[in-house]
């Protein structure tokens, strides 16, 4: 049979845990065969570079782009084994830092809350913890209502406003690339100017990856199929 590594033009990489206690593997995909072809046990550059040290110079020389999360183990070493490929993140993963960022605001104001003895804050900021972190569409009727309600009571609009800027970096992604260029540039300025400590914080990491969330816009690739791969490995190492 021939080699799963010739032609390779574009892969995802990926590491999930399959077993308590943060039991990592690291899984490679073909995205234009659509199939696992390499995994193995951990996670980081070390393990990495194993699939790369597996490839021929030919090989990983035909290797235009590679998918994953922003993880700086894998900007590393893409960098030294295939320096002509393109970098491209994972749309799901730059809307979950997002959402992380948006659920730091929520434990904060809710904690701030409690601290000051404010039970309606309290027990408010404890009700949207699943409408916030959801898209729109798939809220149900009473988190779209308290959704509504804490636009009004929210103090200061903290965590109202950080999810109007949620809902704006999700729906730039699926812009075509002139306009989510622009709007991208826009949402970096809100961002950095919303006076909400975790949305700042965000706002630079977005600065710093923008050539690279505005290549996944450009290119459409996606680890969507990677994310199912490693559901199915769970269940197999399970069974």
């Amino acid at each position: 049979m021939p080699s799963p590594f010739d032609g390779l033009t574009s892969i995802g990489v990926d590491e999930t845990s399959y077993r308590k206690g943060h039991t990592y593997i690291t899984v490679v995909v073909d995205h234009e065969r659509r199939r696992v072809i390499w995994a193995h046990d951990g996670y980081g550059r070390d393990v990495f570079d194993l699939f790369f040290r597996q490839l021929t110079d030919g090989q990983r020389a035909s290797i235009r782009v590679v998918t994953g999360d922003g993880a700086r183990w894998i900007d590393s070493c893409v960098r030294e084994w295939c320096p002509d490929a393109q970098r491209v993140l994972d749309g799901f993963h730059i809307v979950s830092w997002m959402s992380d960022a948006l659920d730091q605001v929520r434990k904060r104001l809710w904690n701030q809350a409690r601290r000051e003895g404010d039970e309606e804050t309290t027990k408010r900021m404890r009700g949207v913890r699943y409408a916030v972190l959801k898209n729109p569409d798939h809220l149900t009727g009473r988190q779209d209502e308290s959704l509504t309600a804490l636009g009004n009571t929210d103090p200061r609009g903290q965590l109202y406003r950080a999810w109007r800027l949620k809902e704006l970096l999700r729906n730039l992604l699926r812009h075509p690339i002139e306009q989510a260029r622009g709007e991208l540039k826009h949402w970096v300025f809100w961002a950095s100017h919303s006076r909400i400590p975790e949305i700042v914080e965000l706002s630079r990491k977005i600065r710093r990856r923008r050539p690279d969330i505005l290549r996944t816009i450009e290119l459409g690739y996606s680890n969507a199929r990677l994310e199912a791969f490693n559901n199915r490995i769970k269940v197999t190492i399970r069974m």
